[in-house]
């Protein structure tokens, strides 16, 4: 079992891959949203690490972005 604040912590790691690959690649949270069918608010929560994503979510980020879902989950 893992605490909540371990949660939070893994939040705001899979948060913080998903800002650093869109900056990589210039893209904005609006459009990032637009291409992943998601809101820009969710992508905002999601990249500050205050909402958990469902792993549907996880793979339209990845797929906009252009990368395989290990890219955000496993390179912490």
């Amino acid at each position: 079992m893992i605490t909540k604040e371990e949660e939070q912590e893994i939040l705001i790691k899979i948060g913080k891959r998903i800002r650093n690959l869109r900056e990589e690649r210039n893209i904005s949270q609006f459009n990032l949203a637009y291409d992943a069918d998601l809101s820009k608010n969710q992508i905002g929560r999601a990249e500050r690490g205050e909402n958990k994503l469902s792993i549907i979510a996880i793979i339209k980020i990845a797929k906009a972005l252009e990368v395989e879902i290990d890219e955000i989950l496993f390179k912490l």
